[in-house]
């Protein structure tokens, strides 16, 4: 979605011709001083030492309607912690790599990655509707991923070729970045291969742009004989606002199971009281609180690690004050392994 031209006339009528969900992700936030400048918050925040070097290595990108959750005037809210680029990025941490996950050795076909039994993961963009400073795809070689229709081929024929494969997950960056059409178009596609059962979308879009959830993404996703699951990513309660919960409802209507899973950040959720408000929100939303993820040990997010430990007893604790149900499950994605190892 590149602009052609810098005349605001032009640039004015391509945004009207964009879906809103479309034209907020175009006019994102990019400059940490222009993020300041939003909030109130001091501009030595941008000067600082190491904060332009991170926003070049991993660049800032934040869309209005999740800025507008973010506490104005205050630079430790969990909310803009998420986002910030900080000096913190560049220090060196021994045992943070490119590619936590080892996504490269389960790369069975371009875009295509198959690491637990029965599910396949499809990578479509590397565009997202944030970029989450502890990332673990921060450094995914995204411009090596098939972004065409025609380019999914070789992974559609591999998922065709697997019976094994039950499910298919879609992800990215971040899926819903991708045209309601395409995604149509793919889901069919899918459902035409008779071993895959279940269509899953990993994504932060509703969260972070609640209008992305329009008509059509609802009618394709649940418009096929695929059972489809969503799975949104939420760390804290204030990111969870009425125009998300009505985003959310939206898709629960048309049938679509929702799972949310979150990560262990220090700074933004590391209290039995931010993990309390957070499951009561989503039990409330009618969202299933799903993982709660161990951070994945890439490079630059060393200072969001929470020890297990500490982890383990917020569990504990946890499970002390809230129903089974509204307790996720505390895992960590080690490479290797048949499944998350659970750790609490």
């Amino acid at each position: 979605m590149s602009i052609l031209t810098t005349s605001p006339a032009a640039v004015r009528a391509r945004s009207a011709a964009l879906d809103g969900w479309q034209a907020e992700l175009r006019a994102a936030i990019r400059d940490p001083r222009r993020l300041c400048e939003a909030l109130g918050l001091p501009l030595e925040l941008a000067h600082a030492a190491g904060t332009s070097a991170a926003a070049a290595e991993f660049p800032l990108f934040v869309p209005a309607s999740f800025l507008r959750r973010i506490e104005p005037g205050n630079p430790h809210d969990p909310l803009l912690r998420q986002v910030w680029p900080g000096p913190e990025e560049a220090s060196p941490s021994p045992g943070f790599v490119l590619d936590p996950t080892a996504d490269a050795r389960y790369a069975v076909a371009p875009g295509l990655l198959k690491k637990y039994a029965g599910r396949a993961l499809m990578v479509l963009t590397g565009a997202c509707a944030v970029h989450c400073r502890y990332c673990f795809r921060r450094h995914f070689p995204y411009d090596e991923t098939p972004a065409t229709e025609a380019a999914w081929n070789v992974a559609l024929q591999a998922i065709e070729a697997d019976a094994s494969i039950r499910e298919v997950i879609l992800s990215g960056g971040d899926p819903l970045t991708v045209t309601d059409p395409r995604l149509a178009r793919l889901a069919a596609r899918l459902a035409a291969i008779s071993h895959v059962e279940r269509l899953r979308v990993h994504t932060r879009l509703p969260v972070m742009i609640p209008s992305r959830v329009t008509a059509a993404l609802a009618d394709w996703l649940s418009g096929t004989r695929l059972t489809p699951v969503m799975v949104i990513h939420a760390n804290h309660a204030r990111e969870l606002d009425a125009e998300v919960a009505a985003a959310l409802q939206r898709l629960r209507t048309a049938g679509v199971q929702m799972l949310n899973q979150a990560v262990l950040l220090r700074g933004v959720n590391d209290t039995v009281e931010a993990q309390e408000q957070l499951s009561l929100r989503l039990v409330a939303l009618g969202v299933t609180p799903y993982y709660l993820h161990q951070l994945d040990r890439v490079r630059g997010a060393a200072h969001f690690e929470v020890p297990i430990d500490q982890g383990r007893t917020l569990l504990a604790e946890l499970r002390r004050r809230l129903p089974g149900y509204a307790v996720p499950q505390y895992v960590q994605e080690q490479p290797g392994a048949l499944h998350k190892v659970v750790l609490s």
